[in-house]
């Protein structure tokens, strides 16, 4: 049976991230993999200290951060999967902090100094490939998400973690739901009328995308 390790770096466990991915969840158990779920808040941990233990001559970190804290053993998890799917919400511009620290100390563990003479690109330290699936979700409608090109700044995250793992794919979530009961707090940015007619219509439709991601993960090496 194959595995497959699902990230929730939102700090919310059963909001827009966290549905989401319950349904890629779904998706790879559907595609008969066994599924872990991990929220990554429950976890004291911080982000790459920059010691270079993975990068030195001789290392046996073999994949995994050499730092002995709450997240080490879920990435030993993750270098042994069949696939990874992290979610996170989107705060000004950016993943969240959590996600940041997580995929740092995921990452350069698995990263390389070294040149592939043949190709002149960067040698991989896995020696397999582990699909990756990120899926963002965001208050910002898409429109303005790519007037302000966040596909730019949120594409970058996707692209480091193709190299590292050899393949990597985004879900983009927009114009997410903020709030439960928009009438509790001070937001006239949005109209609370679209927002609803948004989850109504839009968010089952990412729900089956997130479904249909969790699925094409653990068959992509089939």
């Amino acid at each position: 049976m194959k595995k497959v390790i699902i990230l929730n770096a939102s700090s919310r466990k059963n909001f827009n991230t966290a549905k989401l991915l319950k349904e890629a969840q779904r998706g790879a158990e559907a595609a008969g993999a066994g599924v872990e779920f991990f929220n990554l808040y429950d976890y004291n941990f911080l982000g790459c200290r920059s010691c270079f233990a993975c990068q030195r001559k001789g290392s046996t970190t073999n994949g995994v951060c050499a730092i002995k804290d709450d997240i080490k053993p879920i990435l030993e998890k993750c270098i042994k999967a069949d696939a990874i799917i992290l979610g996170t919400p989107v705060y000004f511009s950016y993943p969240t902090g959590v996600f940041r620290s997580f995929i740092e100390r995921l990452m350069f563990a698995n990263h390389t100094y070294m040149v592939d003479k043949e190709t002149g690109n960067l040698k991989r330290q896995l020696d397999k490939t582990i699909p990756t699936g990120v899926i963002f979700t965001m208050n910002c409608p898409e429109e303005l998400a790519n007037k302000i090109n966040y596909n730019i700044l949120l594409d970058e995250n996707i692209k480091s973690l193709n190299h590292i793992m050899g393949y990597a794919e985004g879900l983009y979530s927009y114009d997410t739901y903020q709030f439960a009961d928009y009438s509790k707090y001070n937001c006239d940015l949005f109209d609370e009328k679209v927002k609803a007619e948004v989850r109504e219509k839009q968010f089952p439709k990412d729900l089956e995308n997130a479904f249909s991601l969790g699925k094409r993960l653990v068959e992509f090496n089939q």
